[in-house]
């Protein structure tokens, strides 16, 4: 035979024919399986043959069986046909979102409430998702973010988020006041802002924490006083610390009471001001892959339930 391999392409529909015919023993069996007539398949298998130059089948008037070279090429065949078939169903599940990597950021507080249930809940949803956690500021998370080294990101109201990013709300949790466990208040159940006026604060920076920051300051200021501030913390585990330390007292988000800190007591503000909430949102870019907005979508379902 003549080397003509250069000239053949192994289609998946050849391949399929090659097969069928080696399964059957038999042309005219598996042309009727393939659903057409035996003079055009047996042309494809002879044109198979002369592109490989190696003979496939030993024909006989009762039917074919495979040479030593057919049985070894119809186990590559197989494993050619299954390779392609998976690419083809991982592209798929990757468009629409059922498989690939997601990048996510986050500050440090969030991982203790809301990372651990998206986390099972992806496990078992999503499986196909492979999450790679990223623990920073919030400012940088949204900066990550926005130039694509991060799919997602999560944040604690954000103050000036880029126009490049999409937000997303997807839980608010209530300010409340944190005192040392020896506090004339800790055992309090609920408590007016201004019967802490005379407090010393340990305050968020206004640079690191700005939405707290003011949110504390226009709190106080409506509850008829300034908070007199005794330290500043540029993170919530830093005005975590202090208030533990015994030092001073600080308004903190109520998930916190999630930690069994030891010297921390929290106490419920009263009142539905706007100014004793903080949100939690995810950033995304707005041209953010399948995989992403399917785990938005998760999350947002989990939420609510």
């Amino acid at each position: 035979m003549t080397n003509m391999m250069d000239d053949i392409s192994l289609t998946k529909r050849l391949l399929e024919q090659f097969l069928v015919v080696a399964e059957e023993k038999h042309f005219g069996r598996a042309a009727e399986r393939l659903s057409m007539s035996q003079p055009p398949l047996s042309q494809s298998i002879q044109r198979l043959e002369r592109g490989l130059d190696v003979r496939l089948f030993e024909r006989s008037p009762g039917g074919v069986r495979l040479t030593a070279a057919g049985e070894a090429f119809a186990v590559d065949a197989r494993r050619l046909l299954d390779a392609q078939s998976a690419a083809i169903g991982r592209a798929r599940r990757i468009a629409s979102g059922l498989e690939g990597d997601v990048r996510v950021g986050y500050v440090s507080i969030l991982s203790h409430h809301y990372l651990p249930g998206l986390l099972r809940a992806a496990a078992e949803e999503l499986p196909g998702l492979r999450i790679h956690l990223h623990q920073d500021s919030s400012a940088a998370v949204a900066e990550m973010v926005r130039s694509g080294t991060l799919d997602l990101g999560f944040l604690r109201d954000p103050s000036r988020l880029s126009d490049e990013l999409t937000r997303h709300d997807f839980a608010v949790e209530r300010i409340i006041a944190a005192v040392p466990h020896d506090h004339r208040l800790a055992d309090a159940d609920e408590i007016h802002l201004s019967e802490l006026s005379g407090e010393g604060f340990v305050l968020p920076d206004a640079r690191q924490l700005p939405v707290l920051a003011q949110q504390i300051q226009l709190a106080c200021s409506e509850a008829g006083f300034t908070p007199r501030g005794r330290a500043v913390a540029d993170d919530l585990t830093g005005l975590f610390s202090y208030v533990a330390s015994g030092l001073c007292i600080a308004l903190l988000p109520e998930r916190l009471r999630d930690f069994a800190v030891p010297g921390v007591s929290f106490v419920m503000l009263h009142g539905t001001s706007r100014r004793l909430e903080t949100t939690v949102v995810a950033v995304r870019r707005p041209d953010a892959d399948a995989a992403v907005l399917r785990l938005l979508e998760l999350i947002s379902r989990r939420m609510a339930d």
